[in-house]
């Protein structure tokens, strides 16, 4: 309940990049963060938002000071700061990752992203992704939610940046329901079924 008045708030101003209705669940990011390990480290997360999934991260044994957090409100990066103290919070835009350096190559882990894909541009879907696996490590993944029926990644893009992308789960205690892709290069195996 914290987090639905500073969510609203957000929303009030910008409904455009906030682009859902409600703050996630904690069934979702338990969810999201479930592969993510105390050894996952560093971690990269794009649209925080109240921060819902860093708490979770935080809740799956990884330092506060191993995580960079990437939010492009101007509210959100100000909340995040106080709450989250140690982290480094970056306020910008995730479709410019690749255009900054942030990290060396293959310095990060996995990046958790909240970031609402389906209504952005292949452009910006390029620029998000291509900048993130810049900077993950060669088994590194990018975990993603969506609310719609598949990956949010179109098939395109995928392919075009030699990825593939394979449904982890699906939680219906979030509202909406939602489900999680974990986006991994091509050459990495994968045993369960793909997007």
């Amino acid at each position: 309940m914290s987090d639905l008045l500073p969510f609203f708030r957000a929303w009030v101003t910008d409904p455009r990049k906030v682009s859902a209705i409600s703050p996630s669940s904690p069934a979702l990011a338990r969810l999201i963060t479930s592969e993510v390990t105390e050894t996952s480290s560093p971690i990269l997360e794009l649209g925080p938002g109240t921060g819902v999934f860093t708490r979770a991260l935080l809740d799956r044994g990884l330092r506060e000071d191993d995580l960079t957090l990437i939010e492009a409100g101007p509210y959100f990066s100000s909340l995040l700061a106080d709450r989250y103290p140690k982290a480094r919070i970056l306020q910008m835009d995730a479709a410019r990752l690749g255009r900054e350096n942030l990290f060396g190559r293959g310095e990060l882990s996995s990046a958790i992203s909240g970031l609402p894909l389906l209504s952005m541009s292949p452009r910006q879907i390029m620029g998000i992704l291509g900048g993130t696996f810049g900077y993950l490590r060669e088994e590194g993944a990018f975990y993603q939610f969506t609310y719609g029926p598949r990956c949010p990644v179109p098939s395109a893009i995928l392919a075009r940046l030699d990825l593939r992308a394979t449904r982890i789960g699906t939680t219906v205690r979030n509202m909406p329901p939602s489900s999680v892709y974990k986006i991994e290069r091509q050459n990495r195996g994968c045993d369960r079924q793909t997007a």
